[in-house]
């Protein structure tokens, strides 16, 4: 199983692109403006590991360019953008007005919305049906979606025990299923799967 974790900050990520010659497929002045806005707008935020949360971004981008071959600028710029509106103060019209309604659309599709009550029970259910409703989404979107997960779930031995078979079973029952029909991201998820079915 790939893992994707090289680039660590955009001026890795673009130094790596531009050497490769991934650099004329991509749009790097785009991504440039998306990577800065993400970092902006996601300040010092960390993961729950304690990376920079920036790292999950890049790695995500990773996926999408160098795993899955995207070069299309809206969602490149969209994987960067994913989080913003969910995690940080940044709005889907603040999203629209720097990136275009194309990347505001990507990024409305994976935004899970806040749950509609407190407690554990009411964000759980929350989150279930945004996962649902991903089925719906378009394959771009989709696409945005599984390059997140691919970085979320690629080492998630480093997280607690009840997180991730909690996690493994989510990303089987709602994730993997819209892998199916991109063969590289089913590929990938069903190396994945292999590699974590100890948490079956």
């Amino acid at each position: 199983m790939e893992v994707f974790t090289r680039w660590r900050t955009w001026d890795a990520a673009r130094a790596d692109l531009e050497s490769s010659g991934d650099g004329a497929r991509v749009d790097l002045g785009a991504l440039a403006a998306a990577a800065d806005a993400a970092r902006r707008w996601h300040g010092d935020q960390r993961r729950p590991t304690g990376d920079p949360y920036v790292e999950h971004l890049l790695e995500a981008l990773e996926v999408l360019v160098r795993g899955a071959g995207v070069t299309d600028p809206a969602m490149l710029s969209a994987v960067l953008l994913h989080d913003v509106v969910e995690d940080t103060p940044a709005t889907l019209a603040d999203v629209e007005d720097a990136f275009g309604p194309e990347v505001a659309e990507l990024v409305d599709w994976v935004t899970k919305p806040p749950a509609g009550g407190a407690g554990r029970q009411a964000k759980r259910a929350a989150k279930s049906a945004y996962l649902r409703r991903l089925r719906d989404a378009p394959p771009e979107a989709i696409l945005v979606k599984l390059a997140d997960r691919v970085s979320n779930v690629q080492r998630l031995d480093r997280m607690p025990p009840d997180f991730q078979r909690r996690y493994y079973a989510e990303t089987v029952t709602y994730i993997v299923p819209l892998a199916e029909p991109h063969p590289w991201f089913a590929a990938w998820y069903g190396e994945w799967r292999e590699a974590f079915s100890h948490l079956r």
